[in-house]
């Protein structure tokens, strides 16, 4: 198997299990807090960014991990479980890298844009559903 293989195939199992995680934790949040507020989604979101800073932390202090297991946990397993991390780590790496305003500007913009996109494809499809 090719390396490209390998990690192709990494990622969609950890991506696999991300999912499923998601869902059997936010399952069990929903049932526990009863719904008032979206706390799963919450707690999910809180709980994939502290994975991906401790494992960006680790692998910028020399962890050795290979690529395919470094995408497998970052893109696959994490990403899977939120995407909300990758855009927090985005967002961390920009100010790390003393690019306030582009990080500003990041955050900004994907939840502004975020945000009027899924009102447009609910708009849109609501308008669809209704001829």
């Amino acid at each position: 198997m090719t390396a490209a293989a390998q990690t192709w195939l990494l990622v969609a199992l950890a991506g696999a299990a991300g999912t499923l995680l998601r869902y059997l934790l936010g399952g069990w949040l929903a049932r526990v807090t009863g719904g008032l507020f979206p706390w799963e989604t919450f707690v999910i979101n809180v709980v994939g960014c502290l994975a991906i800073g401790a494992l960006a932390a680790a692998l910028d202090r020399g962890a050795l991990l290979s690529p395919p297991l470094r995408m497998a946990l970052m893109v696959g397993l994490i990403g899977g479980f939120t995407t909300f991390s990758s855009f927090a780590l985005e967002a961390l790496r920009l100010s790390q890298g003393a690019q306030w305003m582009s990080a500003a500007l990041y955050v900004v913009l994907t939840n502004a844009v975020g945000l009027g996109a899924v009102w447009a494809g609910y708009a849109a499809a609501r308008l669809a559903g209704a001829r």
